[in-house]
């Protein structure tokens, strides 16, 4: 699992339209207080978009199925963005994730 970041960066390597991907594929799970994979990387070492994906990717992770275990219902996932956020997550790219909330829910319920 924790491969997929860098095995997901390689794979861009030879494709020069992606190029500019490469660190977001490579740094979205690095966590803003550098416990994260796949180099440790800590908040402002953690490349922008990187950040910005962490935040997206962590809610569409927390709100859908998985083989493992149910999906968590969307408040429990705005909950637990705004909790992580400063640890886990850029502060700044989580409470502006929050700040769009209402956009957000309103496309996951297709309207």
């Amino acid at each position: 699992m924790k491969t997929h970041t860098t095995k997901g960066a390689s794979m861009l390597v030879s494709l020069l339209n992606l190029a500019p991907m490469i660190p977001i594929v490579k740094h979205h799970h690095e966590r803003y207080d550098g416990k994260g994979y796949p180099e440790g990387l800590r908040g402002e070492n953690i490349p922008l978009p990187a950040r910005i994906v962490a935040v997206a990717d962590a809610f569409d992770a927390m709100t859908t199925d998985r083989p493992y275990r149910r999906a968590l219902p969307i408040e429990q996932a705005f909950q637990e963005i705004a909790q992580t956020a400063g640890t886990h997550f850029d502060p700044r790219c989580a409470q502006a994730f929050l700040q769009v909330r209402a956009q957000i829910e309103s496309l996951l319920r297709g309207s």
